[in-house]
């Protein structure tokens, strides 16, 4: 693998099974009593976040603990950033510290390429802008073959807000290295203009496409990042593109609905379907750990095996 992940590009189809591969390991410790192991200690993991998160940046934290990495969590709010500081005075201010990871969620697309010509550890993007967001893609993948078996041949069918959402753009591309077959339904408004050159199908009637999909992933409407009317309210976008209960019947019976989060309940998605036995929202979340966890594990230079097979776990 690369010494950084940046973009779901930079995965080759070896490199993303073995991530994937890893986690599934790594995820047996969840049912210990004690789940941590000695993997990664010594080692110094730094959380850069300039922008609010909940559920990535708890994962990344409960993800390098468990290997017994130090943690240092860094908020732009409340600290020199606030101030003016620019990111390559951070940077440089995490590499005195020894930082042999960073994991950076940013506002600007490209931040973290950027911070790898600043820092000797390895950088880990955790969203930028409108650009990426590798680690969710995995954790999305990972929970696709855990509940289907495959990823091989899955149809994939990504609805919503694509022009705003990092996480289609790490989809497509990680599912079509895979060998999965994905299409995007959306408003017209609200894909990029580069997306036919995308890997991928688009399609604009939800309803047409859903009898024949596996899996159905809803993207939030990201109203924060929206500067002009892309659609002409919500209440016509969900009537148009919302996963409510009859929708959810005209599925497959094994297909799957998923959902990066957080939710627009109500308008993406109906809180029935987000609450039911096919939602695999819930597991994204627990799954988000493992892969993060092997991510970690993979790119910090594990020099043991990620679960020593001569460790008792009372060890651990």
């Amino acid at each position: 693998m690369n010494r950084h992940l940046i973009s779901a590009a930079d995965l080759s189809r070896d490199d993303a099974l073995l991530v994937l591969d890893t986690a599934a390991e790594l995820a047996q410790i969840g049912g210990r009593s004690i789940k941590k192991l000695p993997t990664l200690r010594g080692r110094t993991v730094v959380n850069l976040f300039f922008e609010d998160s909940t559920r990535t940046r708890i994962s990344f934290e409960a993800a390098a603990k468990r290997l017994s990495a130090d943690v240092i969590n860094f908020s732009a709010k409340g600290s020199s950033v606030s101030k003016g500081e620019s990111l390559k005075d951070t940077a440089l201010t995490l590499q005195a510290m020894g930082a042999d990871g960073v994991v950076i969620r940013h506002h600007a697309s490209g931040a973290p390429l950027t911070l790898t010509q600043w820092v000797e550890g390895s950088v880990i993007n955790a969203g930028d802008g409108t650009h990426e967001h590798p680690t969710q893609a995995l954790l999305d993948a990972y929970t696709m073959r855990e509940r289907l078996g495959r990823l091989e041949g899955l149809r994939v069918t990504i609805v919503g807000d694509v022009l705003h959402s990092r996480v289609a753009r790490s989809n497509v591309a990680l599912l079509h290295t895979l060998g999965a077959e994905v299409t995007l339904v959306a408003p017209p408004t609200l894909l990029p203009v580069a997306v036919g050159s995308w890997p991928c199908e688009i399609d604009y009637a939800l309803d047409a496409v859903l009898p024949k999909t596996d899996v159905v992933m809803m993207l939030r409407v990201q109203r924060e990042r929206m500067s002009a009317a892309f659609f002409p309210s919500a209440r016509e976008y969900s009537r148009r593109y919302g996963l409510d209960r009859d929708r959810l019947g005209r599925m497959p019976e094994h297909a799957i609905v998923m959902h990066p989060g957080p939710m627009n309940r109500g308008m993406e998605i109906a809180a029935e379907v987000a609450d039911s036995p096919r939602s695999t929202i819930v597991d994204q979340v627990g799954n988000g750990v493992s892969v993060r966890m092997a991510v970690l594990y993979l790119l910090l230079g594990g020099a043991s095996p990620a679960i020593g097979g001569d460790q008792r776990e009372g060890e651990l």
